[in-house]
């Protein structure tokens, strides 16, 4: 055992925390990204923390400890909670192509007890969808929303602008099992929807199901890593 989130044990290989060839385990940007907003996250002293955990850590607002866990009784009975508790946040935005379906689901998201955070648009005008993209990407990317929902005509370009922010998974879901599949397989923490392309109802469904997926970690901990990398690798270009 290698890592722990406050009083709980993580082992190989759901924790992200995998063994070097040297034996020497290491810490994932997704084993911190599986982690709590606010949390702490306990790993042993000769675990290697790379860069990229280190700063989803500090995005998240995450302690990292290094050294043995703590007895139970020495652990608060609670992480602190983050400020602003974003766990519960959703950041929606909209150009004038997805400004009605907008208008539906903020409504469909306070009756499964979200918080909202609307960023526009604010009424049918003709706006660029550019705009509301990165405006709830980076409300997702900064910690400020769990997640966000963006809604154009078609739902590709608002996925094409929001991937360009770092820390950002967004994905374009048309039906119930890509909206699983996004989440549980690529921890996806934005949706793109396409207004012209489903109805209201569907809309409802995918955005349950996709907030309710959770992600699955394990074997697709160290793909999600991946993605990160080559993110990080144009980054430091």
């Amino acid at each position: 055992m290698v890592a722990t989130e406050t009083k709980h044990q993580t082992d190989l290989p759901n924790g992200g925390v995998a063994p070097t060839r040297a034996g020497r385990a290491v810490l994932s940007a997704a084993a911190v990204q599986s982690t709590a907003l606010g949390a702490e996250l306990w790993v042993a002293a000769d675990t290697l923390i790379t860069p990229l955990a280190r700063e989803e850590a500090e995005r998240r607002r995450i302690t990292l400890r290094v050294g043995d866990v703590p007895a139970a009784s020495a652990i608060p009975a609670a992480a602190p909670a983050p400020s602003p508790d974003a766990s519960r946040t959703v950041a929606v935005g909209a150009d004038h192509g997805g400004f009605e379906l907008k208008t539906l689901l903020k409504a469909y998201l306070a009756e499964l007890a979200y918080t909202v955070t609307d960023v526009g648009c604010f009424s049918p005008e003709a706006v660029d969808y550019p705009d509301l993209a990165y405006a709830v990407a980076r409300l997702v990317a900064d910690g400020r929303a769990a997640a966000g929902i963006i809604i154009d005509g078609a739902g590709i370009g608002s996925a094409m602008v929001a991937n360009k922010v770092p820390g950002v998974r967004a994905a374009l879901c048309y039906d119930l099992s890509s909206a699983l599949n996004s989440r549980e397989h690529n921890h996806a923490n934005v949706l793109t929807l396409g207004a012209s392309l489903i109805g209201p109802g569907l809309a409802r469904q995918i955005v349950k199901t996709w907030l309710e997926t959770p992600w699955g970690g394990g074997r697709h901990a160290k793909r999600v890593a991946k993605i990160m990398q080559v993110e990080q690798r144009f980054l430091k270009s």
